[in-house]
């Protein structure tokens, strides 16, 4: 099985390499009625897309969504949707000559010995260009979760390096800041040292590590699978298939190895839970308090920095990265983060409507969180 296909009711197929003619996604699924047009996907698009600042890939791609399919008079049909945006800045001469080299910290190794051929343009298939289309499948994901049932998904840069929010502890996250800068970042002050930081990196022809927290706000309680098909598992799966992504916690996560149980538990009142330390989550499925997520994100590779590897025919080579990379990849997958989250939401949205939408509100109905 080729694994190009994410979901189960709200099934999305992604397609198409980093310095092809296009990419896209075909999104089986989508209930009927929903509004939708071009200009829908224009804010989410920009927020992932290179090329905005200089902390990032100054690749610059317009990332204009063409709807081919399953829409009629702006509103989606329940028929597939199919989502084209055409690559108009691609460079692919730049990996010429990596074509016979296998970078290090890349996936043109294992694509190689998986399939015996590989596009190095950019990546090919294994390059973030691909989560374009994540991100504009998501625009109907957080469009409908929003309407239906008034969830909300955010995210924020966490930790770049050893630079961590001037925050103090439980402080709630202001998003107007953090959508106010190039770096999603939740402390409007720190940005000038954040700026110095990436440039120093970026001059230093090296890259840096990052942390992303997503939180999805509304979660009704219920979604997910008791067994297979937990919540938290379906979210550490969908955010582990992010480029570059090495760690997933949900909640308290590694946290919790530090903690006892009786400060671990999320004690229930009849006025909300007293904490959050399972991140929204009981047994794989929703408890109707914030679901809380967190990713590591790796270094890029792509640095200009010499390295050692190994060519196709079997010699030792020195390798140096051309082209346009990202000192710190973190900056970029907030969007990303939100979409992986949005998209396993939607899916469990329409499974649990299908096996148990007839149960209704069960009483108690404990709140998200209790009250001061």
């Amino acid at each position: 099985m080729a694994s190009n296909t994410f979901g189960q009711l709200f099934a999305v197929t992604t397609f198409g390499e980093s310095h092809g003619p296009a990419i896209g996604c075909v999104i089986d699924g989508c209930p009927p009625g929903l509004e939708i047009a071009p200009r829908d996907f224009a804010h989410d698009l920009a927020r992932r897309a290179t090329g905005k600042t200089r902390f990032t890939s100054q690749r610059r791609e317009t990332d204009e969504v063409e709807i081919l399919s399953g829409v009629y008079e702006g509103r989606t049909t329940g028929t597939p949707i199919a989502l084209l945006v055409r690559n108009v800045d691609a460079r692919p001469k730049d990996y010429d000559e990596l074509a016979d080299t296998f970078r290090p910290g890349h996936a043109d190794y294992t694509y190689w010995q998986k399939y015996g051929i590989r596009d190095p343009r950019g990546g090919g298939r294994a390059s973030a260009r691909e989560t374009t289309m994540r991100v504009a499948a998501a625009v109907l994901a957080k469009k409908w979760l929003a309407e239906r049932f008034a969830v909300s998904v955010r995210g924020w840069l966490a930790q770049v390096g050893d630079v961590v929010p001037d925050l103090p502890p439980d402080t709630a996250i202001d998003f107007d800041v953090v959508e106010s800068n190039p770096f999603f970042w939740p402390v409007a002050a720190q940005v000038p040292q954040l700026e110095q930081y990436i440039d120093a990196i970026r001059k230093d022809g090296d890259s840096i590590g990052a942390r992303v927290n997503v939180v999805a706000g509304g979660v009704p309680p219920g979604w997910g699978e008791p067994v297979y098909g937990k919540l938290d598992a379906e979210l550490a799966s969908a955010l582990m298939s992010i480029n570059a992504v090495k760690g997933v916690e949900i909640g308290a996560g590694f946290a919790s190895v530090a903690q006892r149980g009786s400060g671990h538990r999320d004690e229930m009142r009849l006025d909300g839970f007293a904490s959050n330390h399972a991140g929204g989550i009981l047994g794989g499925i929703s408890s109707g308090q914030d679901v809380l997520a967190s990713i590591a994100l790796k270094p890029a590779s792509s640095i200009l920095k010499t390295g050692r590897s190994v060519n196709r025919a079997g010699e030792e080579v020195e390798v140096r990265s051309k082209g346009r990379h990202d000192p710190c990849v973190g900056i970029r997958a907030v969007p990303i983060a939100e979409a992986m989250v949005a998209l396993v939401l939607m899916d469990q949205a329409l499974r649990h409507r299908a096996q148990c939408g007839d149960v209704g509100e069960m009483k108690p109905l404990i709140p998200g969180s209790a009250q001061a």
